[in-house]
């Protein structure tokens, strides 16, 4: 459905052409534009295509083989499958290759090792990805994923994860790229560009509202239109803009009474309908519910279908066909879609060969370690202790096996890194058991260190004795505490406290030796009791296969920090919108009595619940603004070795609103500083939004003009009457700010009303 009225802005203009507002100006480098494929000359190649397929061959199409139990399935073309996370047999006759899938958020995955020996570059988590504020930063990630992908021989990558943290404790937070739509929007559509750019298929995911893993299968998460259009729905709409994704892939959950799979709303009336998306809609694992609804509701492919309850996209659908209750033209439309994503994904042009490629391991390696130096996130310097002085003779290093490694997430985006695991811990009960392992990346701090410091005595104390911590961080010039806390899909965490009583490691540690420094390596926010107490923190997130090299050179200051925090930090567990984890407490109990009682029939599963969203579009950083909650810190928060000075601000609305600033280095370091732009009406209570933002690197002493160009539908409502986005005729303060608790500059401006379409 299209908008009543006709567009009336350069707003509503900037829209009509399908773009996305630039998220800023800058003068660092940036990520090559990619022009959207010609939607008319891709359609008219598929319609072709799928003219010259028989209707078996159409079948095919739609239903993917899972291959650790594909040879279950009769006919499956198992000695055409390697081990990975889907296949679906091509059609040669036609040039369409067999599809070959992959899990890729933080590289070629090989979770517990289905390919033995195979390992990839791991990049950092995404929400190291999105503290940089850098699209360079995710190009560069995507086009590397992209490339080792196709060495070994894949062609469609379940990449592009971009549901928005609405809670800290939620498992699969790291894989994410934090809270705010605007900034994960941008950032999904670049990483997907440089994935696409090696000729193979993204797919981003998962939509939509995949906000928690406990209960996700059973879940039905609730929140009105206008809400989830202003929110989670936009991340995705301005990802699939920048992106082009050849593959939407939709989630486990219900939103608003319909799975996610089986959504008419949600795929063919915004996605399809709305957006005009003309690539296919595959289904996660497990998570297709039924033939007729699902397949007309917008669903094109059932993956891994053996993780199912029935293979519903297989005979099902044929018989289905037969009775004429799913129309032939709806199965020529999957088809078509199919094709239409492969094409634009470069798949057909440009097959993959079916043997491995060589790869460049060590370049690669270099691209994780950037990723991880521009998101690694300064929280705390008091007294400027960090960056640590060369000169310091004893050193002590405490906790989180830093001796060997760095802390990674857990589920299908686990990579077997290069260089091995050298702690790899199994699971032995929980929904995340069977695909996932506790594992750290072969990147040593402790030699890291070593390295940056060769006349200092760098020693490592395991922590596990808090009193034997204590005693060695009193006899070293400084102590750095590695903490962490493992997360992983298929399990939302209990509390946002450290585990295993690392609280009380750091406050001995820093009871001992004011020179203290905390590493952080977690999937997201932790609580910090011991804060006060603590000169320096470091928010090292999941940091790769290179995170030990990178941390190091923040500490020694080689890198000047410069990530900012792409999600609020509480400052206590009572702050966010749940404090406790919906659906956690009967999962528990079920979990207890099938312990209690192991194979007795009268132990139930868990019963399905709903998920209220009460924060409706003001999530993370608008929720605390709303409620007037004072966070332990801010969404945009993180420090830096140099200082910046904003000035001479301006403002323009005669092309769409522009916002341009000076932005000086008024210190003795080089460093990139991160302006970021807020909105809201100048006399309401709607919390203000994140309209966009830049990097910039700057030299001590210079001084550099910087233009942001306000994303529309940030300064926008959407109005489900019309139907489309609506900016208000008024007054409306914007604010250049460092975060987004910082008042910054600001300036009062006036916008004429305007539309835009959906």
């Amino acid at each position: 459905m299209f908008k009543k009225s006709m567009l009336i802005s350069t707003f509503a203009l900037v829209m009509a052409a399908g773009l996305s507002a630039p998220h800023g100006a800058s003068a660092d480098a940036a990520a090559p534009e990619t022009v959207a494929p010609n939607a008319q000359a891709v359609a008219a190649r598929a319609t072709a295509l799928v003219g010259q397929m028989t209707r078996d061959e159409k079948l095919q199409l739609i239903h993917g083989y899972f291959p650790p139990f594909a040879d279950r399935t009769p006919g499956a073309p198992v000695a055409d499958m390697i081990p990975s996370a889907g296949h679906i047999p091509g059609i040669p006759r036609l040039g369409i290759p067999d599809l070959r899938e992959s899990d890729a958020s933080l590289g070629v995955a090989n979770q517990v090792e289905q390919r033995k020996g195979d390992v990839a570059t791991a990049l950092p988590s995404s929400l190291t990805t999105a503290a940089s504020f850098d699209p360079e930063i995710a190009y560069a990630g995507g086009v590397m994923i992209g490339g080792e992908a196709r060495a070994k021989t894949f062609n469609v990558l379940l990449a592009g994860g971009v549901n928005l943290t609405r809670d800290p404790w939620a498992g699969r937070n790291f894989e994410y790229l934090g809270e705010d739509p605007l900034l994960a929007g941008i950032l999904v559509g670049d990483h997907i560009r440089g994935v696409q750019s090696n000729n193979i298929v993204a797919t981003i995911k998962h939509f939509a509202f995949n906000s928690q893993e406990t209960g996700r299968m059973i879940m039905d998460a609730r929140l009105d239109e206008a809400a989830l259009r202003e929110s989670d729905l936009l991340a995705f709409q301005i990802g699939i803009e920048r992106g082009h994704p050849g593959s939407v892939m939709c989630a486990y959950n219900k939103i608003n009474g319909d799975w996610a799979c089986e959504n008419d709303f949600l795929l063919n009336h915004v996605l399809k309908g709305d957006w005009k998306y003309d690539g296919w809609v595959m289904s996660d694992w497990g998570a297709v519910h039924s033939t007729e609804k699902a397949a007309l509701a917008g669903l094109d492919q059932a993956s891994g279908q053996e993780l199912d309850r029935a293979l519903y996209f297989d005979a099902p659908f044929r018989e289905a066909l037969d009775a004429g209750r799913i129309p032939e033209a709806r199965l020529d439309d999957m088809a078509h879609r199919v094709v239409v994503g492969l094409i634009k994904g470069g798949v057909l042009d440009a097959p993959v060969v079916k043997t491995e490629q060589p790869i460049d391991y060590a370049a690669n390696a270099e691209v994780a370690q950037r990723a991880a130096e521009a998101g690694i996130v300064l929280l705390r310097n008091e007294g400027g202790l960090l960056p640590l002085a060369k000169t310091a003779q004893k050193i002590v290093l405490i906790g989180g096996h830093a001796d060997v490694g760095v802390l990674s997430g857990g589920g299908s985006s686990q990579v077997r890194s290069v260089g091995g695991a050298p702690v790899e811990i199994p699971l032995t009960s929980g929904a995340a058991a069977s695909f996932a392992r506790i594992t750290w990346h072969a990147s040593s701090p402790l030699n890291a260190i070593r390295a940056l410091s060769p006349n200092a005595t760098v020693t490592y104390v395991d922590g596990k004795d808090a009193a034997a911590a204590a005693a060695a961080a009193r006899s070293a010039d400084l102590a750095i505490v590695f903490a962490t806390q493992w997360t992983t899909e298929a399990e939302d965490v209990e509390n946002l406290s450290l585990p295993d009583n690392q609280d009380a490691l750091i406050d001995a540690v820093t009871g001992a030796n004011r020179k203290t420094v905390v590493v952080l390596e977690t999937g997201g926010p932790v609580l910090m009791p011991w804060l006060n107490k603590t000169p320096a923190v470091i928010q090292a997130w999941y940091p790769g296969q290179r995170g030990g090299e990178a941390i190091a050179r923040i500490l020694f200051g080689d890198v000047n920090p410069s990530g900012r925090l792409p999600i609020t930090f509480p400052a206590s567990a009572d702050q966010p919108p749940r404090p406790v984890v919906p659906g956690l407490a009967e999962l528990q109990a079920v979990d207890a009595a099938a312990a209690a009682n192991p194979g007795a029939p009268q132990v139930e599963g868990l019963k399905p619940f709903t998920v209220e969203y009460p924060e409706g579009a003001d999530v993370g950083y608008r929720w605390y603004a709303r409620q007037g909650l004072k966070p332990l810190f801010p969404f945009g928060h993180g420090l830096s070795y140099t200082r910046f000075a904003y000035s001479n601000l301006t403002t323009s609305t005669t092309d769409g609103l522009t916002v341009s600033v000076d932005v000086t280095n008024t210190g003795s370091r080089a460093g990139a500083e991160v302006p970021q732009l807020y909105v809201a009406p100048a006399n309401a209570a709607n919390p203000r939004r994140l309209a966009a933002f830049a990097k910039v690197t700057l030299q001590p002493g210079e001084t550099r003009r910087v233009t942001l160009h306000a994303e529309p539908r940030i300064l926008a409502n959407y109005d489900t009457a019309l139907p489309g986005w609506r900016i208000a005729q008024g007054d409306y303060r914007i604010s250049v700010a460092r975060d987004a608790a910082d008042t910054g500059l600001h300036a009062d401006v006036q916008l004429s009303g305007s539309t835009i379409r959906p």
